[in-house]
């Protein structure tokens, strides 16, 4: 078919590649502008637009798709299909019409569950057992539009958002190969609005551990806020982030308590007990927990206090 693909982040990526791969005609390419990163802050090229350029693709990176000449030019390419990843800019309803069979929007979550900005880290929090993918044509309203395939990944207590991410991303891509490939022939259905539940984005606020939940739940905070904002607390008067964590049945210890040291830092909760396993001090690396602790010494009886707010945003 003949594409226009919109996307910008590494989770859009391996779409792309699968659709080249696969040998569709990708007549435009839509990403976000270059935006100022690093130390230095200098503008840096989108992970999508860097992947386009070594394909030859064109690339075109509006500030928006609300003006006309905007518009004029993605309706001159006449394409099939407009394939959305992670693209995040809105797409306004004279867009949508433009190609032959619309905009199909590759989705993080099993639709109606988790519409929204972040489906992945919203399901490990909420302790969901199941996440996935969702071909879904794009309307208007937010993640509201008729699914055209899923597909299920299982969700673990290995799991971080980051892992996930990694994850659905690949399946994203080879589930939009298959739609495309199946596109005359499936029937879209629509969402159950009475399911629908949604995804807000996270903040950095939402990072401090409260040692009075349990285990299992703040478990689940470390995985989702893994790679950010990352579950932060506060060990020996000094900001400490948590990579990963795991929760065990065990009881024992005041909330925030370190109650042993010798399969993992174990710190007592509300409920349960918090095996750390990953961390890091500031200005520090990430470390497992016995490498932290040949550097920095914890020792039975000392606590982890509520981490800092770490801002709003």
């Amino acid at each position: 078919m003949k594409l226009i693909f919109a996307g910008t982040p590494e989770f859009a990526v391996p779409a792309l590649a699968a659709l080249i791969e696969a040998g569709h005609d990708i007549a435009l390419v839509l990403t976000q502008p270059d935006r100022p990163a690093g130390r230095g802050m200098k503008p840096k090229a989108s992970p999508v637009k860097q992947l386009a350029l070594q394909h030859g693709l064109v690339v075109f990176q509006p500030e928006t798709l609300k003006d006309e000449a905007t518009q004029a030019r993605i309706a001159a390419v006449q394409a099939d299909v407009m394939v959305v990843a992670a693209y995040g800019l809105i797409i306004p309803p004279q867009v949508l019409v433009m190609p032959r069979h619309g905009c199909l929007n590759i989705h993080a979550s099993l639709l109606p569950r988790w519409r929204g900005a972040a489906p992945i880290q919203r399901a490990l929090l909420a302790g969901d057992t199941q996440t996935g993918i969702t071909i879904m044509q794009v309307v208007p309203a937010l993640d509201a539009g008729d699914m055209l395939k899923q597909a299920v990944v299982p969700i673990t207590d290995d799991d971080t958002a980051q892992r996930l991410h990694d994850t659905l991303a690949v399946l994203g891509g080879k589930l939009m190969v298959e739609t495309l490939a199946e596109l005359d022939h499936l029937r879209a259905e629509p969402q159950d609005e009475t399911k629908v539940t949604y995804a807000p984005k996270l903040h950095k606020a939402e990072a401090p551990l409260d040692w009075s939940r349990s285990a299992v739940e703040l478990s689940r905070q470390v995985r989702a806020f893994n790679p950010f904002p990352v579950a932060q607390a506060v060990l020996h008067g000094e900001p400490c982030r948590i990579w990963f964590a795991r929760a065990l049945p065990r009881a024992g210890g005041r909330p925030g308590e370190v109650v042993s040291i010798d399969r993992g830092i174990w710190v007592a909760c509300g409920e349960g007990i918090l095996s750390i396993e990953e961390l890091q001090r500031p200005g520090g690396r990430r470390l497992g927990w016995k490498e932290f602790l040949a550097g920095n010494p914890v020792r039975p009886g000392d606590r982890f206090e509520v981490g800092p707010s770490t801002g709003a945003t």
